[in-house]
């Protein structure tokens, strides 16, 4: 490959890798089935789970003892 190919390339995998983490994350997110399916009507409430959902994921990371 030559310079201006191989670089479009490196940075269209870094860009895969990116997004890779961003929709695992979103998946992870969304294992959650009310947040998966909307049911609640208030947006207060809907976005009450997602951050009660983003605690309980980053919870295990925040921990320093196994």
């Amino acid at each position: 490959m030559h310079g201006a190919a191989f670089l479009r390339r490196v940075n269209d995998l870094s860009q895969r890798k990116s997004r890779n983490v961003i929709e695992r994350g979103f998946n992870t997110t969304k294992q959650w089935r009310g947040l998966a399916t909307r049911y609640d009507k208030l947006a207060l409430v809907y976005r009450g789970a997602a951050v009660l959902r983003a605690i309980t994921v980053w919870l295990p990371y925040l921990s320093d003892t196994p």
